[in-house]
């Protein structure tokens, strides 16, 4: 395999693994890996939102490449399978072809289907609300504000908005919908409510990958994850803060 062709195909494998929700040093140690499967040492640097590649090649020049990440999501499905896959090229490598129909399957994965998505994204309030020792009413409520939030998030996800009005409008769609619950049952907790509805809206992978990132020494992406995790906080804060300022008033 040429050199170019293994940069494409390791760039490509580090594009699946960093926008899925791996830590940086698995993405750097898969492109290294992919790499190293075909004899091509590489130096590789990665941060939440790029991946810089440079080897030499048969002459002894220096290449770079470099590849913009805009957008990351969780799909640790495709991070099990990429990490699966860089380690097999190890005692089996492809050729380029074959290396790539891999990872283009891989890529092609839709994951789990939006009616699943949907039932868990309730589940999990539902769930949290009882562990907050919250009535059956309660959890029900919670349940169906998580599905209506996560539908909500999605929506705007798919619309291309940027990611913290994603999450300022789902914070205020959970506030809106927890005083309308309290306005219908007066007896349930609103907090309870509105603290078991958001769960799904935290961003829990960003902080254990932001601390993981700190432990291997990788400060600057550590730091990245931190503040990114503390705005998502903060638009949902402030959307809640925003539905209970008007929605109490009425109550």
């Amino acid at each position: 395999m040429k050199t170019n062709q293994v940069i494409e195909v390791a760039l490509k494998a580090g594009e699946i693994l960093l926008t899925g929700g791996a830590e940086i040093y698995r993405v750097e140690d898969t492109v290294i890996r992919i790499c190293k499967s075909y004899n091509v040492e590489a130096e590789c640097f990665v941060l939440p939102t790029g991946i810089f590649i440079t080897v030499m090649d048969s002459e002894g020049n220096p290449i770079s490449i470099v590849r913009r990440i805009r957008k990351r999501t969780v799909n640790l499905e495709k991070v099990e399978k990429i990490n699966s896959f860089s380690r097999s090229l190890q005692n089996n490598p492809l050729s380029y072809r074959e290396a790539m129909t891999g990872i283009n399957s891989i890529m092609g994965l839709e994951g789990y289907s939006y009616a699943l998505k949907l039932l868990v994204a309730g589940i999990t309030p539902f769930v949290y609300a009882l562990l907050f020792k919250g009535t059956a009413k309660e959890a029900c409520a919670s349940f169906l504000i998580g599905i209506v939030i996560y539908a909500i998030k999605e929506k705007i996800t798919r619309a291309g908005v940027f990611e913290f009005f994603e999450y300022f409008i789902s914070g205020l769609a959970a506030g809106i919908l927890s005083v309308l619950t309290i306005k219908l049952y007066p007896l349930a907790d609103l907090y309870r409510i509105i603290i078991a509805s958001i769960i799904i809206l935290l961003p829990g992978l960003a902080i254990t990958n932001a601390i993981k990132d700190a432990l291997y020494g990788d400060i600057v992406s550590s730091m990245f994850r931190l503040t990114e995790a503390v705005f998502v906080a903060a638009a949902v804060g402030v959307g809640v803060a925003l539905a209970l300022t008007i929605g109490l008033r009425w109550i």
